[in-house]
């Protein structure tokens, strides 16, 4: 190593780090000043320090725009994984004793409703109570980004391919189809044909779009001749179920998530109802990843129901 390089460890103040991994991610100083609960002043000034030590320009600032260059994007999957390395740190010290302590940390997509994850989690907790959870809610694609980052000990998201690096397995299946609520005038008749969606309005999640991974979806509402085009999007289950009951448009849901405001009235499957778009779910972990105890043996229970029940029981209809 250079000269240079044996000193810059020992010179960098590491809060350095964690400040400009906090403006990138919330992508402006202002905005980073309010989530850190400190003064622009202070957190511009952190960025400049950075940028001395490290020599390099790391995001460029004029008005209104934000733009991280070359080396600050490199810079920032660095801080990343040394976040993931060090949040790792209280469950991996957390031994001794014969009950098994520690935490997990899963991130998940937001209509994650499978009964047989469920009880793979209820076992687990049951077997070991001294182990600690939690759940974040993210889109799949920031999924993907903090298991690749070691930010999160395993992600539950959809997969238009499995990421370079990271391990997948199809945790259920879930069939989509088209619905709309109660304030929609299809959903008082008789009889609705295929024909009667042409032109309608759609609203629509994020990922439905080509190559990403609710793509088939979209072919669905293709299918429907619905119109081109969303009135309304998210990445959000709930919020796209709000927008299909407040008839802002037609759009597509698991059939086992909308099983209930089916039943209750709330919302009214709409053809076509054969040969609908199914999607795989997945369990994404990193194989990268220095698992904590805790980890490791709720991983090993995840893979060892998912070898023991048939993927056919796993999809949901």
């Amino acid at each position: 190593m250079r000269p240079y390089e044996q000193r810059f460890p020992w010179q960098l103040d590491w809060n350095l780090l964690r400040t400009f991994m906090v403006v990138v991610e919330q992508r402006g100083i202002s905005r980073a000043a309010d989530f850190l609960g400190l003064k622009q002043p202070t957190i511009s000034s952190a960025l400049k320090r950075l940028e001395q030590v490290t020599g390099q320009r790391l995001i460029i600032r004029k008005p209104n725009e934000f733009k991280v260059t070359r080396a600050g994007q490199v810079l920032y999957s660095q801080c990343s994984s040394i976040f993931g390395s060090i949040s790792q740190l209280p469950s991996l010290l957390e031994i001794g004793g014969e009950d098994l302590r520690g935490h997990i940390s899963i991130a998940v997509a937001s209509h994650v409703i499978s009964e047989h994850f469920d009880d793979m989690l209820h076992g687990f907790a049951t077997k070991h109570p001294k182990v600690t959870f939690a759940f974040t809610v993210a889109e799949s694609e920031e999924i993907v980004s903090r298991v690749s980052q070691n930010r999160t000990g395993l992600g539950i998201c959809l997969l238009h391919k499995i990421p370079t690096g990271l391990k997948a397995s199809v945790l259920y299946r879930e069939y989509f189809g088209l619905f709309c609520g109660p304030r929609h005038e299809l959903f008082s008749r008789d009889e609705i044909d295929l024909a009667d969606l042409e032109g309608e309005p759609s609203v629509s999640f994020q990922t439905e779009t080509e190559g990403g991974p609710l793509e088939p979806v979209a072919r669905l509402r293709a299918r429907a001749k619905i119109t081109t085009g969303w009135r309304g999007v998210s990445s959000n289950l709930h919020e796209l179920r709000r927008m299909i009951v407040a008839n802002i448009g037609i759009g597509a849901l698991p059939l086992h998530v909308a099983r209930r405001d089916v039943d209750l009235n709330r919302l009214r499957q709409l053809p076509p109802y054969d040969n609908l778009p199914l999607v795989n779910i997945y369990l994404l972990t990193n194989p990268n990843r220095r698992m904590s105890d805790a980890e490791a043996a709720f991983l090993s229970e995840c893979e060892r129901a998912i070898a023991h029940i048939d993927l056919d029981q796993r999809t949901y209809c």
